[in-house]
């Protein structure tokens, strides 16, 4: 067994059943996303437009992609066709964008919002404010459905830091919940979160996270 399936059967083994891993295939082969395919895999992560259409229509059809990264508004094209959940929608710009290109192909666009919990002021995001704002406009975007939220902890070796910035989603996630009834336009089920990455994905999943973003684990350092 290859060490990409042993990285995806291990942590099968050790996920709760609950926690959806995404598989971050960004900067790797598309032979690497099928030996993690073969190994049972099925949600894979890119954050890379080009990237990800290369691989979503030649890779098998019952993949389900996540896009993970900063998407441009030029390449919607190249991604919404193909996702099944665009993790990072970080600004109203991009959500209205989102929202217009489902309206004219037909097609609801699940949602995650990206909320800015790091200390580094150079990774994108919504403060707490604007996702209440966004969430109280919900009803506007009948082209996507705002599923719950995203976000990346500082990069640091301090616990405590790292669960910091995670509970601004965990409780952001619950204030939202908590007062449903005031934001109409988000699906009962409002609260998805997806946060933890290969470095502290254990401390996320102890946090409550739905979905962990798990990339170097499985596929080693990135080949940029």
């Amino acid at each position: 067994m290859g060490t990409i399936a042993t990285a995806i059967n291990r942590l099968k083994e050790e996920l709760p059943s609950n926690v959806k891993l995404v598989a971050v295939s960004k900067f790797h082969p598309a032979e690497a996303v099928m030996e993690a395919y073969d190994a049972g895999q099925r949600v894979f992560g890119e954050s890379r437009p080009q990237e990800f259409h290369a691989k979503a229509v030649a890779l098998p059809g019952d993949i389900s992609w996540h896009f993970i990264g900063h998407l441009q508004t030029n390449k919607l094209k190249l991604v919404l066709p193909y996702t099944a959940m665009v993790e990072s929608v970080d600004s109203v710009h991009l959500l209205e964008a989102i929202d217009r290109w489902g309206r004219a192909n037909g097609k609801i666009t699940e949602v995650l919002l990206e909320m800015h919990i790091a200390s580094e002021t150079t990774k994108q995001g919504f403060s707490r404010e604007e996702i209440l704002t966004v969430a109280g406009n919900a009803s506007d975007y009948a082209g996507v459905r705002i599923s719950g939220l995203m976000g990346m902890a500082t990069f640091t070796d301090d616990e405590t830091v790292v669960r910091r910035d995670f509970s601004q989603l965990v409780s952001l996630r619950d204030e939202i919940r908590s007062s449903l009834s005031d934001y109409p336009g988000l699906p009962e089920d409002f609260g998805i979160l997806s946060f933890g990455m290969t470095h502290d994905y254990r401390i996320a999943v102890e946090m409550g996270a739905d979905i962990v973003r798990i990339g170097t684990l499985i596929f080693g350092e990135r080949n940029y």
